[in-house]
């Protein structure tokens, strides 16, 4: 690392309504779009204008921080804009200009040749323009070597290479929104100039990845990839399909060219979600951002560096090597997940087997009210037998289960009755949130209260699983479809072909 990383004050501009003010270019000004926060305009950000293809005149953007050696080569990131953006306006809505002061690496932020909107497939083909009048309609040729913003993105990397002291092993390109969709395209079709590709916002529908026999459509192989999926992104104009399925697919797409394990490491961080695939060929990182709309965070630039692009190089030969990143793609050292109906869980990083499955239990309120009832609180609970594992406890059970003693690490004993709620700590009694119950000589808790009243964990609850650990986390949607996927042993379906 070279530089500390500064982050300049600006003047907000909080009445702003526009979706990309041209006022913000060589000022101080930002603003937050669709919780997209700017940074200032950065002062080493250069525009350009010319020809590199085709005989058409594109704009594009530069980025050398001070610490750039001539000397010795660096990476090149080329980072491509949202429909209706720039590249000046992925530069102040990213942080990329901030991991290139600190690393000493150069940034390319072109712009898309037509409209503000680049020339991808599958977005355009079967559009109505009655569901977004304003949005303007940009169809790719037949012939993807025609298009033009493929062969203009091309011509600036070799252009760059001849400018600059590029490592051409360290190239990686990233896009938000319609500049991932752009990003997926170029990676599928001519990424072997890339070591890797990230991407965030909406994903690529399955038909631009499969064939109609679910075969995978590639011409370009393996490289690092990442995946950022904002939990709340929602659909474009005029689409309508199941999320959770096309981001399982697109995952699944990767996972198969890079050969990964299908059972990755989990690391849950605030309202980071983290899936960290290991690869034979390349290795997957798989984001999901709780409670985020559409777009990308301003510190994603950081997180792709720092967990995956910092350690990554594409060889002469082809291969993709691996080595130390800046911050480790390892799961959480102590974490466990359980969900409604499933007797899986997720222990250490792998899924384990529990000898009942977890229930979603109410507590009810009923006597006076004349046969009606109200819900007082609603609870995982879990076997007892299951938590002791978890957490390192000592289990008997007595009178066929339905007694419980878990003796804890930390020397306390722990007794626990068929329908009690009381739960004996030591010699005394305190109320638990629900009654305990008996499933299959079973007792079962509610894991939330164990979990925060005996052990002073943190716990988040989303969709029915509720994630256990030792620090803040926020489980997000997607991940819980990509753990209960594992649950099920459907990380990647022996069939894939078929349900496609």
């Amino acid at each position: 690392m070279n530089k500390q990383v500064r982050i300049l004050p600006g003047t907000p501009d909080d009445a702003n309504r526009e979706y990309l003010p041209e006022r913000i270019k060589t000022t101080d000004i930002v603003v937050n779009e669709n919780g997209n926060n700017s940074i200032v305009y950065p002062e080493h950000l250069q525009e350009f204008h010319g020809v590199v293809a085709d005989g058409l005149e594109d704009e594009w953007y530069e980025y050398v921080p001070e610490s750039y050696d001539p000397s010795r080569p660096v990476p090149l990131v080329i980072g491509l804009h949202g429909g209706l953006m720039t590249g000046w306006g992925h530069a102040i809505y990213t942080s990329w200009t901030l991991v290139a002061d600190r690393e000493g690496f150069i940034c390319l932020f072109p712009n898309a040749h037509e409209k503000r909107m680049w020339t991808v497939e599958g977005v355009f083909e079967t559009f109505r323009q009655e569901d977004a009048p304003d949005l303007p309609i940009v169809l790719p040729p037949e012939n993807m070597d025609d298009n033009h913003d493929i062969k203009m993105i091309q011509a600036l990397i070799a252009r760059m290479e001849e400018k600059y002291n590029i490592d051409k092993g360290r190239i990686f390109m990233q896009g938000m929104s319609m500049g991932n969709i752009m990003t997926g395209q170029f990676a599928r079709n001519y990424g072997r100039i890339l070591a890797g590709a990230a991407g965030s916002g909406g994903p690529c529908e399955p038909f631009n990845l499969y064939d109609e026999s679910g075969k995978i459509k590639n011409k370009a192989g393996h490289m690092a990839i990442w995946q950022s999926r904002p939990e709340k992104n929602g659909l474009p104009p005029g689409k309508s399909y199941d999320e959770f399925y096309v981001n399982k697919w697109n995952r699944i797409y990767w996972m198969r060219i890079n050969e990964c394990d299908p059972v990755p490491q989990i690391k849950i961080i605030g309202e980071d979600n983290f899936a960290f695939y290991k690869g034979r060929k390349a290795d997957l990182v798989y984001l999901d951002i709780k409670n985020r709309d559409h777009g990308q965070t301003l510190d994603e630039a950081f997180l792709y560096w720092d967990y995956l692009f910092s350690g990554i190089r594409r060889e002469e030969d082809g291969s993709i090597t691996q080595t130390e990143t800046i911050l480790p793609r390892t799961g959480d050292t102590f974490a466990f997940a359980v969900a409604d109906g499933f007797d899986k869980a997720w222990l250490s990083n792998r899924v384990i087997s529990m000898k009942e499955k977890a229930i979603m239990w109410n507590k009810l309120k009923y006597h006076g009210l004349q046969g009606a009832k109200k819900i007082r609180g609603s609870y995982l609970c879990v076997p007892l037998s299951f938590l002791a594992e978890a957490t390192g406890a000592g289990y008997e059970s007595e009178e066929d289960g339905a007694v419980v003693i878990l003796k804890l690490k930390d020397g306390r004993r722990l007794q626990f009755a068929r329908g009690s709620i009381g739960c004996v700590i030591d010699n005394t009694v305190r109320s638990m949130y629900c009654e305990a119950l008996w499933r299959g000589k079973e007792l079962l808790i509610s894991v939330e209260w164990f979990a925060k009243y005996i052990c002073n964990f943190q716990l988040s609850s989303c969709n029915g699983m509720v994630y256990v650990t030792d620090h803040f986390t926020d489980l997000s949607a997607n991940m819980v479809d990509l753990i209960k996927d594992l649950f099920k042993g459907e990380a990647v379906p022996e069939n894939f072909e078929e349900l496609m």
